[in-house]
């Protein structure tokens, strides 16, 4: 009998990041219940700021443009909507519902109590250092439709 070899690449395979996210979900409850909040928000502080150290430096150099353009090809690489209205100041996004919330209840996962840090405390940690501060101005917890806002910090 003949044997076939398959190559394959991971760059062969769409898209598969979203599992991620039921593992982030869980690792975020495990910490929460055992350390509190406070050890949620460190541990994605400390990810954020290493892991977005580029976009934290393209924030700087570039501005919300840079931001504008991380964001879209993010959502659109996870199948999520989201409109950004910009102004030379500010950038306010709104996720209609987050991929990765859709993601984790479709599959029945558990979704953490505390998964909205995974916006609000990465956002502030992206934009530390920066001429920029962030706010979460509405989170669901049902869908994760979140309305963000960006803005230049004043001096």
């Amino acid at each position: 009998m003949a044997r076939h070899v398959m190559c394959r690449k991971a760059s062969d395979n769409p898209y598969l990041h979203k599992d991620f996210h039921g593992a982030l979900s869980a690792a975020i409850e495990y910490l929460d219940e055992r350390f509190g909040e406070a050890a949620v928000r460190e541990y994605l502080w400390q990810f954020a700021r290493q892991f977005y150290a580029p976009l934290t430096q393209a924030l700087t150099n570039r501005g919300l443009e840079a931001l504008e353009e991380h964001l879209r090809q993010v959502y659109q690489r996870e199948g999520g909507q989201i409109r950004i209205d910009r102004s030379p100041d500010e950038l306010r996004i709104e996720v209609y519902a987050c991929p990765a919330v859709t993601h984790i209840r479709r599959r029945g996962y558990p979704l953490a109590r505390l998964f909205h840090e995974t916006i609000a405390t990465v956002a502030k940690a992206i934009r530390y250092g920066t001429p920029f501060d962030a706010e979460l101005i509405e989170y669901d917890k049902t869908t994760g439709h979140s309305v963000q806002r960006v803005f230049r910090k004043r001096t």
